[in-house]
């Protein structure tokens, strides 16, 4: 029988972060839920562990990294999708606090992450959350989408780099997900809901449990020849 991995998934508290958290348990994974705020609650709720983690601050990394110990599988989901504005409007500060956290963030947790997957020597998986807006592009978005498309060159950057240590590096790359907070600001029926849906050739938002069994798919035995993707979850926007 297979022992449990040790699963960190930043950004956990809630959204999709909590989904895969979910996802990863049911598995019998020993699953560890790090984000800035509503840790203990959403670890209480879901029966993992929790940590509290900012993804920006290299001295906050380590120390949770100290307390959650060896990490077999990484999940980068946090990052802010909040910002957004048009290029001739949108703040230079706000494009950097979108870097800052979506780009910079990531690198940072995956370079501590992996230079201890190194050191033990065990290999691991890391899978990122990207975005099929690093591919297409979307008016008023494009700070967002910006980052995400950094985050698929930083997965193959990982990925190549890491491929002889036996860790893999992939992301997931959904659509517009059907969250919580998404179905409140975009309510079934509205008419902005129904223009999102309608780039969609399935006509549907992304199940967030889609994304989340993609990202339990990228990090498990079924994909040990799988590194440097990013696997869109669009329903086929990309197709159009």
């Amino acid at each position: 029988m297979t022992s449990a991995r040790t699963v960190l998934v930043t950004g956990g508290a809630g959204g999709i972060g909590r989904a895969i958290a979910t996802a990863f348990s049911a598995l019998g994974d020993d699953v560890v839920i790090a984000d800035l705020a509503g840790v203990e609650e959403a670890a209480a709720d879901l029966g993992v562990r929790g940590v509290t983690l900012d993804i920006t601050d290299e001295p906050s990394i380590t120390a949770a990294l100290a307390e959650v110990g060896e990490v077999d599988v990484l999940v980068n989901n946090a990052g802010i999708l909040t910002v957004h504005g048009a290029l001739l409007e949108l703040p230079a500060a706000d494009l950097l606090k979108i870097l800052q956290v979506n780009v910079h963030g990531t690198f940072l947790i995956t370079q501590h992450v992996a230079r201890r997957m190194v050191a033990r020597g065990q290999g691991g998986a890391i899978v990122n959350l990207s975005s099929i807006g690093g591919r297409q592009p979307t008016p008023g978005m494009g700070g967002y989408e910006s980052s995400k498309a950094a985050v698929d060159a930083l997965t193959r950057w990982a990925a190549i780099e890491l491929a002889p240590h036996g860790i893999r590096v992939n992301a997931v790359a959904p659509g517009p997900v059907l969250t919580p907070m998404l179905a409140l600001g975009l309510p079934e029926g509205s008419p902005a809901r129904e223009a999102w849906v309608s780039r969609i050739p399935l006509r549907q938002l992304a199940p967030v449990d889609q994304v989340a069994a993609a990202a339990v798919f990228l990090a498990s035995a079924s994909a040990t020849h799988i590194t440097g993707i990013s696997l869109p979850v669009d329903g086929g926007q990309l197709l159009v």
